[in-house]
């Protein structure tokens, strides 16, 4: 069983940066895809990002393209996801997600595993 906990969220203006971070536990991090979801209220869970499980390759929504950065580190088990020109249409709970069966987790449908998210606020 893996246990997911997301940190950084907060918040922050318009064009501001935040550093969200998920930090893994009970699994062998680096068998795992990552990826990160979000939820803004009132929508459904929508993809965001999400990295290999080597951190070699990355796919991103359009949304947030050139603008996010996924990352991870396998030896501290966490998965990253940088946000720079953040804008007020970025805000909502992200969540970080885990599956061992696909390369990539780039549907809710795929994931096994969910962190209990964190709330990201874009102010203008």
């Amino acid at each position: 069983q893996v246990q997911l906990v997301e940190s950084g969220g907060g918040l922050v203006q318009a064009g501001g940066s935040l550093r969200l971070s998920c930090a893994a536990s009970g699994g062998t991090f680096s068998g795992y895809a990552m990826g990160w979801f979000r939820q803004a209220p009132g929508k459904e869970r929508e993809f965001v990002a999400t990295i290999n499980r080597s951190g070699t390759s990355t796919v991103y929504a359009n949304s947030v393209k050139g603008r996010f950065t996924i990352s991870r580190d396998n030896a501290k088990n966490t998965v990253y996801l940088q946000m720079n020109s953040l804008y007020i249409e970025d805000t909502a709970v992200y969540y970080c997600a885990a599956t061992n069966r696909v390369a990539f987790v780039t549907s809710a449908k795929d994931s096994d595993y969910w962190g209990q998210g964190t709330q990201v606020t874009v102010s203008s």
